[in-house]
């Protein structure tokens, strides 16, 4: 709000809310209760509601990590609408399809709306008191042997703070981040090559970006943050070419100049090979040491083409393309990572990055953030399977789970369904029952993210840095369900009372510790109206500019390609789980907005489907909709068959986040899940999941069924040739292209 010190609703009564909306800092407008068939009117109706009339509240989606800012449209004290917030620097005032989902979740018909505890091999209600008692009790003396763990999803802000308090308090032994679609291996390689876990890559500011199969359009870090720049990238001149290179076709290959297909696990070789061409230009003047240039020496186009099926030709091409279009910006994306040798292959990407001089220009280091306790924790594979180990052994007294569910998404090799009934208490957070949940002993409904306080920080910061603020845009529907937060401070309070009995609640906490924060932001403004301030804008900006990244001395053998293996013939297909932009781990699946909305690429609704080159399709006789059997050695999966051109003719692709055991009407039993199938094949560098590395075998059966697509109209074009079409190979990239429609 402004600075004229009036109170919120005298404010709205001198602007008179004059036919339009504003916007205000503040929440929990109303009391009435979605859910219930009947809505009554207001007899006595708040004098700053008016009917018919949409007042927007800043807040921040936390569909994803992205921490995007946004505002609510709420009229007569309901959420109807989100669009982004124009004062965030990461949405620009965008959101995407995923972010605007976030109102069906509030609104969901199947969301916890009591306490659950486990009675005689059942959930029933309860109350929080019994609730809180159970949960108080695992704050028992820390001479008691097992593991108390938190284990979450990706975290950051207050939260993560609070956390990490509640184990130095002695409330839990230590906090395990998971995230089943971690990108731990790419920061363990960041680290060695840049000094950082996940340097800034400048889109806007290059000429050309090659990636690959980094999907920053789609299912990536920040795809609205990165949209923004990809736009600005477009519209540059010379305008901006992309170059992506992937096993199969993103949401961002999709929007590509030019789209290669590789086979999977060999994108290491490929840049490899770049590199080796970009080191013999005349025009190289850089100073890598005579072993790491000797180590690319071997490979040469015929070498790089034979291991990757791309054609040789195409390495000289781009590499005077990348040269020519100085600065350039080389990205990788999940598929390298998701090997045994993906650190290598990583690494082997990021080199082209050193080679090219990137760094300083596209490549740089975000500004120090002033609460680096604030700053995310990404997740990983490793942790959890560490804790499947100790849960397996019966070293596990307790697990607190919020934000995470990885009875659907941990591979079924490692058993941990299993493994938690041997943990003697197990309590989890939710909105709605999911898998994990219906494994523990206390279920506790949670507050949708439009009713809750909270701060967020995001890992890719474009633009100075910025915590977003999270505040509700409406009162709670339910009056049972609470804050993560406020359950977690209660915790604290038991744990260590004298630390925070001046905290009522997490309202309080917060407020106090965003009004300790103010000279970071360099406000003179009182207490009060800095609060105010923060809630109506959504975000605390510093303005600072990108740091260069600290050099570091490179060492060939991180860039070590393993020599290729002829495979297993009983598995002669790499089964690739293919990330979305809506379904991305599963989490979103019982949305029914999302799984209504047609994938990117193939518009297919409410259903899973494998992905296979026609040219697969013909030799194996299989056609759209037969039903197809996809086996592994650790597991299988009956899925239909679609066919289509952009994959890898060596791969079967099925999309993740499908497959739900128990997760409400709108995901329980619709499609499959492939990530329950997989391997166990880790990287050798840091003990990932390699999630692409999962060998499988194809058996079509005498069934077929029509895939649910959503394709619209046939006749797009009114017969006419209004779009021309050349094939991609056909076309030179080195040579700018004009189509000229007659």
């Amino acid at each position: 709000m402004s600075g004229s010190g009036v109170s919120r609703r005298d404010f709205l009564q001198i602007v008179g809310l004059g036919g339009t909306t504003i916007a205000l800092a503040g929440c929990g407008n109303t009391s009435i209760e979605s859910g219930a068939e009947l809505v009554e009117s207001y007899v006595a109706p708040e004098n700053f509601v008016v009917p018919g009339v949409g007042v927007y509240y800043a807040s921040t989606c936390t569909q994803c990590a992205s921490a995007c800012g946004i505002m609510g449209r709420v009229r007569e004290g309901r959420i109807l609408k989100l669009e982004g917030n124009p004062e965030s620097a990461i949405s620009g005032g965008k959101i995407c399809g995923l972010g605007q989902s976030a109102v069906q979740q509030h609104y969901s018909p199947d969301r916890l709306t009591t306490p659950m505890i486990r009675e005689n091999g059942v959930l029933v209600s309860a109350t929080w008191d019994k609730a809180m008692s159970l949960l108080e009790a695992t704050l028992a003396p820390a001479d008691r042997k097992g593991r108390r763990v938190c284990l979450t999803g990706p975290t950051s802000g207050h939260q993560q703070i609070l956390l990490r308090n509640l184990v130095e308090a002695g409330g839990a032994t230590d906090h395990v981040v998971y995230d089943a679609l971690s990108t731990a291996v790419e920061a363990s390689v960041n680290r060695k090559l840049f000094g950082v876990d996940q340097p800034v890559g400048l889109i806007e500011k290059a000429g050309l970006v090659l990636s690959f199969g980094n999907d920053f359009l789609g299912a990536g870090d920040s795809p609205v943050a990165a949209a923004r720049q990809y736009a600005r990238f477009r519209r540059a001149t010379p305008r901006g070419v992309l170059v992506q290179i992937e096993p199969k076709m993103t949401l961002t290959g999709a929007n590509a100049d030019r789209w290669v297909v590789i086979a999977p696990g060999t994108e290491g070789v490929f840049a490899l090979g770049l590199a080796r061409e970009l080191l013999q230009r005349k025009n190289y003047t850089g100073n890598l040491s005579a072993a790491l240039i000797a180590a690319v020496e071997p490979y040469d186009h015929a070498e790089v083409s034979r291991i990757t099926g791309v054609p040789g030709g195409l390495i000289p091409r781009l590499a005077g393309m990348l040269w020519e279009r100085a600065p350039s910006l080389v990205l990788a994306g999940r598929y390298p990572q998701g090997h045994a040798h993906g650190s290598r292959n990583t690494a082997a990407i990021g080199l082209l990055n050193v080679i090219l001089q990137n760094q300083g220009k596209t490549l740089l280091r975000a500004a120090e953030l002033p609460f680096p306790q604030m700053a995310p924790t990404i997740g990983n594979f490793k942790s959890l399977a560490d804790l499947n180990t100790a849960m397996a052994a019966g070293e596990c007294r307790s697990l607190l789970i919020h934000g995470t569910n990885p009875v659907y998404s941990a591979p079924d090799f490692l058993q941990f369904g299993a493994n938690l009934e041997k943990v003697p208490f197990k309590a989890a957070w939710v909105t709605e029952l999911d898998e994990t949940a219906m494994h523990c002993d206390l279920v506790l409904p949670l507050l949708s993210p439009l009713e809750d306080f909270g701060t967020h920080v995001a890992g890719n910061q474009f633009d100075g840095t910025e915590i977003s603020i999270q505040q509700p845009l409406m009162e709670k529907l339910y009056p049972q369900t609470r804050s993560f937060g406020d359950v977690v401070l209660d915790l604290l309070k038991k744990a260590k009372p004298e630390g925070y009995k001046a905290f009522p609640d997490y309202y309080a906490y917060l407020k106090t510790a965003v009004i300790a924060a103010k000279p970071a932001f360099a406000s003179a403004v009182p207490d009060e109206e800095f609060w105010e301030n923060t809630l109506s804008a959504g975000v605390l900006h510093r303005a600072a500019p990108l740091l260069p990244l600290p050099a570091v001395e490179l060492n060939a053998q991180l860039f070590q390609q393993p020599a290729p293996n002829g495979g297993d013939p009983k598995y002669p297909f790499t089964l690739i789980p293919a990330v979305s932009p809506s379904m991305r781990d599963g989490r979103p699946a019982n949305l029914a907005w999302l799984q209504e909305s047609p994938d990117p690429l193939t518009t297919v609704v409410w259903d899973s489907w494998a992905e296979l080159h026609p040219s697969t399709a013909k030799a194996l006789q299989i056609s759209e909709g037969d039903v197809l059997i996809i086996e592994s050695a650790h597991g299988l999966i009956r899925v239909k068959a679609y066919l289509m051109p952009g994959i890898h003719p060596g791969s079967v692709a099925v999309p993740v986040g499908q497959g739900h055991d128990s997760y409400g009407r709108y995901a329980t039993h619709v499609g499959v899940n492939p990530l329950k199938m997989l391997d166990p094949i880790f990287d050798q560098e840091t003990g990932e999941l390699a999630i692409y590395a999962t060998r499988v075998a194809i058996t079509k059966t005498d069934q077929n069924e029509r895939i649910s697509k959503d394709e619209g109209a046939t006749n797009l074009q009114q017969d006419r040739k209004l779009v021309a079409t050349l094939a991609a190979d056909r076309v030179d990239l080195s040579k700018e292209t004009k189509f000229v429609i007659r």
